[in-house]
């Protein structure tokens, strides 16, 4: 099989302008989702004491550390949207040894950290959304992968997709 190539849109040649469309509005519900955490008032549907605010302070610095080593370790290979790039790999070290997903991982802890620490019920509902959106997004993008790479589908079998609570099948 030949290198795939990279067109206009970043993606690898056999990439469909359906596929990339739909990429492109799962990444766009993401960050409207994100946003929407961000900027809806605090509420009082649940007390906040200053130790939850801390912990969930540390919780958001770790989210964010997590997604830039994710990040990091995608090298050229990251993108924007959930389509693999010419330049993408499979990686399986790091923390991907221990998660599928480990940029949507630090995202879900971090959106949850802010969440929690809100004391809001609206929010909670955008989070459920969000957490929904995800695991959308990463079940078509791990559709792609698995064409794209040989290894994936055994990958998938033993790692976890956002939480590495235990590894599916023993090493």
């Amino acid at each position: 099989m030949s290198p795939p190539t990279e067109s206009a849109a970043g993606h690898d040649g056999g990439t469909s302008s359906g596929q990339v469309r739909t990429a492109r509005l799962l990444v766009v519900g993401q960050f409207v989702l994100i946003g929407i955490l961000v900027v809806l008032p605090k509420g009082d549907d649940w007390p906040v004491p200053a130790a939850l605010t801390v912990a969930c302070s540390a919780a958001t610095i770790v989210g964010l550390t997590v997604m830039v080593i994710g990040a990091t370790g995608l090298g050229r290979g990251l993108t924007a949207t959930p389509l693999p790039n010419a330049h993408a790999q499979l990686r399986t070290g790091g923390l991907y040894r221990y998660v599928r997903h480990p940029i949507y991982s630090g995202l879900l802890l971090m959106m949850a950290a802010i969440t929690v620490a809100a004391g809001s019920g609206l929010r909670l509902l955008t989070l459920a959304a969000l957490v929904l959106l995800l695991n959308v997004k990463a079940r078509w993008e791990e559709t792609r992968l698995a064409e794209r790479f040989e290894g994936y589908a055994d990958y998938a079998d033993r790692t976890p997709r956002f939480v590495p609570l235990r590894s599916r099948r023993s090493p």
